[in-house]
């Protein structure tokens, strides 16, 4: 069966999250991934934990389907073999220290004569465009930091305390638009027989998923207020307590939702028009008398009485899940969104990419091992036994 990038070829500078998940969703759909990492440590995401068999949980989610090569990219033969990776690449990703590709002479200004044809996607902190790098390009960007500089954490938490992210949402917005953005390139260059330059910026991805907040705030208005796990600008929306412990989100659009929710859920129908409620703006100012009587209703009920009047309702809820709770999701497992990918320590399981197709089936290869595929990878370019075990004593690989 026929992917969409069978036949492309992508070389990585990769370490932890962002520029990794790109690569691996490109391999997702077929195109060949040679992930370039250092000799003895390789990417450091390798060593974050030890949750998955030994192996780190950052690592295996976003590496499998690629080949490992281990080079050091400042040796003069390494850099023989990256020039010879080049020469069949179709894609060149790196999120090195701002500056550091240029340094090794991969920018896309000193590839683009050579390479006409190659896609140099940069990913880094703060943008890092020829001409244009601001006063923030040689900054350090981690994901926390990012979610600091975007505002993301003055609009998520408490009212008496700011909150992260629990996943590297930073990582992963800057991630999705490398990814989304070599696409189109690809797309772009079978039109115009060119490659071209993508400069992706964690921090211009996350204002980009902070637009509604900001709009929120135009012209000097106050931002969305923080509300913990509710929703800061629409009530009843949020996690609530049932009688038996558990906690059941749920929540309502408009008016007519709010009626049914009083009469079907809290049977208690003449709420929906008392004064204190009688519209979402009211509701919000009231929320603390509202959601009392909401807990009170609930505290009768289980979580599964809670979840069957709301469905009979029609109100939009959501069980709050743990990590558990998700490894045994019935819906994922009733559409078969569990497979296995190998690893040095043994098969694990894997989601399957969230986007279904009917046309092809998503790569699942494994996750590799440091340096695994180095030798073949040199057989491949020309290097003889004899080289390649020069290289080695060298440190080259």
């Amino acid at each position: 069966m026929t992917r969409p990038l069978d036949g492309i070829t992508v070389v990585t500078l990769e370490h932890a999250i962002a520029a990794p998940f790109c690569t691996r969703q490109l391999a997702d759909l077929g195109a060949r991934v040679i992930k370039v990492e250092r000799p003895g440590a390789g990417d450091f995401a390798r060593a974050y934990d030890e949750r998955v068999r030994g192996l780190a949980s950052h690592f295996v989610w976003t590496n499998r389907s690629k080949e490992s090569l281990t080079l050091d990219v400042k040796h003069p033969q390494a850099q023989q073999v990256l020039a010879q990776l080049l020469e069949q690449a179709d894609v060149l990703v790196q999120n090195l220290a701002p500056g550091a590709a240029a340094r090794l002479g991969l920018s896309f200004e000193a590839l683009h004569e050579k390479h006409p044809r190659l896609i140099v996607c940069d990913i880094s902190g703060y943008g890092d465009a020829p001409g244009n790098p601001g006063p923030y390009r040689d900054k350090k960007a981690y994901d926390l930091l990012i979610q600091s500089e975007s505002g993301f954490l003055s609009v998520t938490g408490t009212p008496d305390e700011q909150a992260k992210a629990g996943c590297s949402i930073a990582d992963i917005a800057a991630g999705m638009y490398a990814y989304s953005s070599i696409l189109a390139a690809l797309i772009q260059r079978g039109k115009t027989g060119q490659g071209s330059r993508i400069d992706v910026s964690m921090l211009e991805s996350m204002v980009e998923w902070m637009n509604f907040p900001l709009y929120y705030a135009f012209d000097g208005a106050a931002p969305p207020p923080r509300a913990g796990a509710a929703h800061a600008t629409i009530y009843p929306y949020g996690p609530f307590p049932a009688g038996d412990g558990a906690t059941i989100m749920l929540g309502l659009q408009n008016e007519r939702e709010w009626a049914k929710f009083c009469d079907k859920v809290l049977r208690q129908p003449a709420l929906a028009t008392e004064e204190r409620f009688a519209a979402n703006s009211r509701r919000v100012a009231n929320r603390e008398a509202l959601r009392a009587l909401i807990v009170d209703s609930f505290a009768k009920l289980t979580a599964d009485e809670v979840l069957q009047r709301l469905d009979e309702a029609q109100i939009a809820n959501a069980r709050v899940n743990t990590m558990h709770d998700v490894w045994q999701h019935p819906q994922l497992k009733a559409r078969g969104r569990w497979t296995e990918v190998e690893t040095s320590t043994g098969p694990i399981p894997a989601l399957l990419p969230p986007a279904s197709t009917s046309s092809f089936a998503p790569r699942m290869d494994s996750v590799p091992d440091l340096g695994q595929h180095t030798d073949a990878i040199l057989n491949e370019l020309g290097w003889t036994s004899e080289s390649i075990a020069q290289l080695r004593a060298e440190r080259a690989i």
